[in-house]
């Protein structure tokens, strides 16, 4: 069995191309068969999550501004990555992965991609990303320190 077989069975199993095409259909979006068992969902409008395209499963959804992905191939190619990833994490699981990896790129650098170890691994110039330095440790620190919780 080839890796895109093999990717697309595993998000079918974990769940998390269903969960992705249950989204693309309660955000109105138009969705057509792509290139190795992956689907495009076309036209996402809702303003979360902020990209340009993202992916849950096998399920890449797209906002309007790319309405023809072909024309787009590395974007098509990171995302795939993060499809892969997906079943690297047993599905929905990548979610909280994702979010710590965000979490940890913003803190280190004021940008939630340029350390997401998962953006790296997709791609980060692919996925439209530039990456930003890291900021000292005792500048993310004392960042942290001033953060309030119930301030905001």
């Amino acid at each position: 069995m080839d890796w895109p077989r093999l990717r697309s069975v595993a998000n079918w199993v974990n769940l998390s191309t269903p969960c992705g095409l249950l989204v693309a259909r309660a955000a109105g979006c138009r969705v057509v068969g792509g290139w190795n068992g992956l689907y495009f969902a076309l036209g996402y409008r809702p303003r979360l999550p902020v990209a340009g395209a993202f992916t849950i499963g096998n399920v890449i959804l797209f906002r309007p501004r790319f309405a023809d992905p072909a024309a787009f191939p590395d974007l098509v190619a990171h995302e795939e990555r993060h499809g892969t990833q997906y079943a690297l994490c047993l599905g929905l699981p990548f979610l909280a992965f994702y979010a710590v990896a965000a979490g940890y790129s913003w803190w280190r650098t004021g940008d939630p991609a340029s350390r997401n170890v998962f953006e790296r691994g997709a791609g980060l110039a692919a996925g439209g990303y530039i990456e930003r330095p890291v900021r000292p440790a005792a500048d993310a620190l004392r960042g942290l320190r001033r953060w309030n919780p119930r301030r905001g």
